[in-house]
């Protein structure tokens, strides 16, 4: 391992954007889509390379590569913090939430990406680790999916020794209620179902939605209401039925966000995107939150960048391994974590996240 006593200037920050059409149509509760962007930075100093990631709009890249890019040229490549608190200094007028937050995740990842290979370290063994693996849950199930393809695809993940799995609902009352038994006969009567209304329901459609569901026993219901309704979902934890989990927060994109939700009492499991909240710095922030409000956190999506940091946070549940991006980082990515007995292990033979883009395969892709 590297021993370092001077600060390493960051020498170099590139952006580039890829859409990855997605293989069917895909929708949820509130949202349709038929393509996914990734949008990619690399670090560069002393002769390594960092990356790092967010899926969003290409305007995330316009604000990385005219902004932060040059805001952090030249500072200490060991000091991924210190990066983070300028970042978001400098962004005071553009807004905290949304685009801005996204693209200091993605420039974040990097950094501590860039740190753990300067060190020549896997990077969970930097963040210190707590556990060999995070377990997961299969997470797709959209709306738009007939009843065979929601079979298929939830069943295909129990055949892959994931016994967690995950389906979309929210477009129609009763035909989700349809769509869960569906889903229930697919997977058989021990792997664990959850569903995910992304914030479809009103207060008294998810109470009674819940009931329902319960008999089916599903034990996950994410985002019942509207995440901005913190009342709301504390009425939905306090009255859903014994067994069945609240979980939300994928939207949060400062460390306010989740001192709220905590702080309401909102829910059984608190979720954090590393992508949107700020990358590594603020994902160990939300970590120590969810410690301090002895609650649960669970990663939402980007699994290649969420199983190091995962396996460093004591209070971490599970991991989604989100359709979309399970496709797009295996395809663009060498090092993507193994998956063994419905978990993902980070590669302590690597160092850093352990990622490499695999550029032929990613370039017919580049926006």
């Amino acid at each position: 391992m590297r021993s370092h006593s001077l600060p390493l200037p960051l020498e170099r920050l590139t952006v580039s954007t890829y859409t990855v059409p997605t293989d069917l149509p895909e929708s949820d509760g509130t949202f349709e889509w038929d393509s996914t962007t990734l949008v990619l930075v690399h670090a560069a100093a002393a002769g390594k390379i960092g990356l790092g990631y967010t899926y969003g709009d290409p305007a995330i890249a316009s604000l990385i590569h005219g902004h932060l890019a040059k805001l952090l040229s030249g500072t200490d490549a060991m000091t991924p913090t210190s990066a983070y608190s300028l970042m978001w200094r400098a962004i005071r007028n553009l807004g905290r939430p949304g685009i801005c937050s996204m693209a200091i995740s993605a420039v974040d990842c990097a950094l501590w990406d860039l740190k753990a290979k300067l060190l020549e370290l896997p990077l969970v063994t930097l963040l210190g680790q707590v556990r060999t693996a995070v377990p997961i849950y299969g997470s797709g199930g959209f709306t738009s999916y007939s009843d065979r393809q929601l079979a298929e695809q939830l069943s295909g993940w129990i055949d892959e020794d994931i016994p967690r799995v995950k389906m979309k609902i929210g477009r129609d009352v009763e035909k989700d209620v349809h769509r869960v038994s569906v889903a229930r006969d697919a997977i058989g009567p021990s792997a664990q179902l959850f569903v995910d209304a992304n914030g479809a329901y009103s207060r008294k459609q998810a109470l009674s939605q819940a009931e329902i569901f319960a008999e089916y026993d599903v034990r996950w219901f994410e985002e019942p209401v509207s995440s901005d309704d913190l009342e709301g979902l504390r009425l939905l934890r306090d009255r859903a039925p014994a067994g069945m989990d609240i979980a939300a927060g994928e939207y949060g994109y400062d460390i306010f966000y989740f001192r709220r939700m905590l702080s309401a009492g909102a829910v059984d499991v608190q979720q954090a995107d590393i992508t949107r909240c700020g990358g590594v710095t603020a994902f160990l922030q939300v970590g120590a939150l969810c410690e301090a409000h002895n609650l649960p956190l669970s990663g939402h999506t980007a699994p290649a960048l969420h199983t190091h940091i995962g396996c460093a946070i004591p209070a971490f549940r599970n991991l989604e391994y989100f359709h979309d991006h399970v496709r797009i980082e295996r395809r663009f990515f060498d090092g993507f974590p193994r998956l063994v007995d419905g978990e993902l292990r980070p590669d302590l033979s690597r160092p850093g996240l352990g990622l490499e883009l695999k550029r032929a395969d990613a370039e017919r892709y580049a926006a």
